[in-house]
Order: structure tokens, then sequence, then C-alpha cells
């Protein structure tokens, strides 16, 4: 029986590098997206309905760009394969759930030009992490089982 240990040295040390790329555009693209959507949340006319919600809401906005910024860090650092899979998973772990934490928070909202504007540009990043992340996922989670064609 392998433990742990033996299955991470059984990966394919290339095959998870290369799934580990993503595509740069779409990286690009989220970057100034998620770029547009902080300057708006800082610099917009943004209230919302609860006293403090808007800085929470940025906060979140923040700790959105740095879980974007932790799905599209090299994972080179990594020593073995496996611990890199398991990273980037949790990496997109993190941008879901924080996506919908968001997600939640745009209903406090007072309506507004800006308000209208800040749901419109997140509902872009959202749809756009939406276009990569499931087949990302699904690649390295068939890569950590083993399920994957070699």
């Amino acid at each position: 029986m392998q433990g742990a240990d033996d299955v991470g040295r059984d990966l394919d040390a290339a095959q998870v590098s290369a799934a580990l790329v993503l595509d740069r555009a779409w990286v690009t693209s989220m970057q100034t997206r998620w770029r547009e959507l902080m300057d708006l949340a800082v610099w917009g006319e943004v209230t919302m309905t609860r006293l403090g919600a808007a800085p929470r809401l940025r906060k979140r906005l923040l700790e959105l760009g740095e879980r974007l910024k932790s799905l599209s860090a090299a994972r080179t650092w990594i020593p073995h394969p496996r611990e890199q899979l398991k990273s980037a998973l949790a990496a997109a772990m993190g941008v879901r759930e924080t996506l919908a934490a968001v997600s939640g928070m745009l209903s406090e909202l007072v309506p507004g030009t800006d308000a209208a504007r800040l749901q419109a540009e997140f509902h872009a990043l959202a749809v756009l992490a939406e276009q990569e992340l499931p087949a990302l996922e699904n690649s390295w989670a068939q890569l950590l089982d083993g399920q994957v064609d070699s």
C-alpha cells in the first residue's frame, strides 16, 4: 500500500509543472479587472446600508486580490509535486470563498451609479474567474487522484 509520500513521488513533476501554468492573458485580465474594482471601491461613491460595511467590503476586495495573486503564483519553491497541486487547489478554493463572501456583501450597497458599476465590475471578474477555474481544479484534482492517463 502506498503512503502519501509514495504517491507524491509517483506524480510526474513535468506533468504537474505543465498543469500549474496558467493562461497569462487570463491572469492579466483578472488582475486588470480587480484593479478597476479596487479603484471603484476606494475612490468611488460607494455607500452601504450598515455603518462600517464599506471598509469591510474594501478589505474583502483586497483579500480577493491576494487570493488571485496566490492562485497565479509560481509553486516551484514547493519541493513535492503533490504539495504543489494541493497548494493550487487551496488557492482556487480561497478565490471561490472570497468571491462568494464579496457577492453576499454587495446586497448591502445603497443603490446609485457607483454601486451599479461596482456590482457590474465584480460580476465581470467573477465570470472571468469561472471561465478557467473549473477546468483547472478538475485537472489538478485528477492529477492528485491519479486519474489522468500518462
